[in-house]
């Protein structure tokens, strides 16, 4: 009797430890269970972020590429300077299907919303943040503001920039001082497409004569031949020059004249004075006759 007792306790104890291991494993698979599934699901968010974001950083890595915002903002400074003012003498729109309209440059929309408000501040004119250089609002404008481009094909006015001597307005980068023969010929062609797609000699009088200014203005300097320099014509704003010219002479000459002034002032009142003193004198010489 002793020993089956002691067999059936034994067998007791071993059928306990064993429900009980049975019931944790139970326990940590359900743990396991309920714990996995809310990690995937962040887990599969997160990656569905980070797609989205590769995504969106891929687009604005393309527009930085594809088109140079530094090179289009050189080329339209070369149209605003060395074209707009004779096409606003000679009163002459240029059409939509011209490269060098500004519809057709797709950074135009965001540079007209820069605001230079000092020496070393910026402002952005959608969101009215503020920066220390146009640099830093250039790459905000690619990072927060880049739905705004105009990103359909043929809007990069960087592509210009061959026929139009950007690498001649921008003082930054050194000019070559060895000619390519067979690149002057490329630039020089699309010069001449650039005429003749933005101002038909047959259109108009105005168009014939602009076509011809076009031509002396920028294509003729696409050669390897010396003494030929781009914008031949200059920049047409004379009157901005002669605005500055006589700022420069005002500036230089009012010290001059208050200086005039300031010894003419000076010299009046001493003789106001040296008169004043002469009369005091006579004056005591009578009330003392009297």
């Amino acid at each position: 009797m002793n020993e089956v007792s002691k067999a059936s306790k034994e067998m007791g104890k071993h059928l306990s430890t064993h429900f009980a291991a049975l019931a944790v494993q139970i326990a940590l698979l359900c743990v396991v269970f309920l714990y996995i599934i809310p990690v995937r699901g962040i887990a599969q968010e997160l990656e569905e972020f980070a797609a989205l974001r590769a995504q969106q950083d891929s687009v604005v890595h393309s527009h930085e590429t594809h088109c140079s915002r530094e090179r289009s903002r050189t080329a339209w400074k070369i149209i605003e300077e060395y074209l707009m003012p004779f096409l606003e003498q000679e009163n002459y729109n240029i059409s939509r299907t011209c490269r060098l309209h500004p519809e057709n440059d797709m950074f135009r929309e965001q540079e007209l919303h820069k605001d230079h408000l000092q020496v070393n501040e910026w402002q952005c004119g959608f969101c009215r943040k503020i920066f220390i250089s146009e640099k830093l609002l250039d790459q905000h404008f690619d990072n927060r503001h880049h739905n705004l481009l105009n990103i359909s094909r043929g809007r990069c006015l960087a592509d210009m920039c061959g026929g139009l001597h950007c690498d001649v307005m921008d003082k930054s980068k050194a000019l070559k001082t060895k000619c390519n023969p067979a690149a002057a010929d490329k630039n020089r062609h699309l010069c001449e497409s650039l005429a003749n797609s933005c101002f038909p000699p047959k259109e108009s009088p105005s168009a014939r004569r602009l076509h011809d200014f076009f031509l002396r203005q920028f294509c003729d300097a696409h050669t390897c031949k010396r003494g030929s320099q781009p914008f031949a014509r200059g920049s047409g704003k004379t009157t901005n020059l002669l605005y500055y010219a006589i700022c420069i002479l005002l500036m230089m000459f009012l010290p001059i004249f208050y200086c005039i002034v300031y010894a003419h002032q000076r010299e009046m009142s001493k003789n106001i004075k040296n008169f004043n003193f002469k009369r005091i004198p006579k004056m005591n010489q009578k009330t003392k006759s009297y």
